[in-house]
């Protein structure tokens, strides 16, 4: 649903910025970039274009905001939260938790990897994407895994991630929980695996 606020006598309250991006944010959930347009966003919100056009200039300035507001919440705000796990492990259990569940109550990423052609979401997909990578080749990192080793284990994953998300949107009904397999298998070492393998 998108946000409904009243004020006395039936009026309707009149949206801020946040308000416009959250609306902007679930509308490209469901249906993608060319959802992300001003009048059918008003008419929806039952507003006036007038009422976007207070705070954005043009539909390029609301979905600018739009996917700034989805890296601060989906990315930087990910990583402070993720960052409160007392171990490298941990944190990369929670991570996949907090990410996994937050495509299952929407597509915004894969909304914004489909449009990844688009002159605003570009910059922003691929700031986000080396910021993401970057933190997990970190973790991995900590978990002993040599430089080059922790980069790839980061390529697989957050290829895993975006494999996971694109299956919630096209074949929820397929997806099984790999969360614990997944960190198991990722954050297992050579090493390790022989001393298994031997044991």
């Amino acid at each position: 649903m998108f946000l409904e606020r009243t004020l006395a006598y039936g009026s309707v309250a009149r949206r801020n910025q946040d308000d416009w991006t959250e609306i902007a944010l679930r509308a490209l959930a469901e249906g993608g970039l060319q959802a992300v347009a001003i009048e059918p966003l008003a008419a929806r919100a039952g507003a006036t274009k007038g009422s976007v056009y207070h705070h954005f200039p043009n539909r390029e300035a609301l979905l600018k905001a739009t996917v700034e507001r989805w890296e601060r919440e989906h990315t930087e705000k990910v990583i402070e939260l993720v960052e409160s796990g007392r171990t490298p492990r941990e944190k990369l259990r929670t991570l996949f938790t907090v990410v996994l569940d937050q495509t299952r109550k929407g597509s915004v990423e894969m909304a914004l990897q489909a449009g990844a052609g688009n002159e605003v979401i570009a910059p922003v997909l691929q700031r986000v994407t080396e910021k993401r990578i970057g933190y997990l080749t970190e973790l991995f990192g900590q978990l002993g895994f040599g430089e080059a080793q922790a980069r790839k284990r980061a390529l697989i994953a957050f290829s895993l991630y975006l494999g996971q998300a694109q299956m919630w949107t096209t074949l929820p009904g397929l997806v099984e929980p790999v969360l614990d397999e997944a960190v198991q298998v990722l954050t297992q070492r050579s090493d390790q695996a022989a001393v298994a393998h031997n044991a």
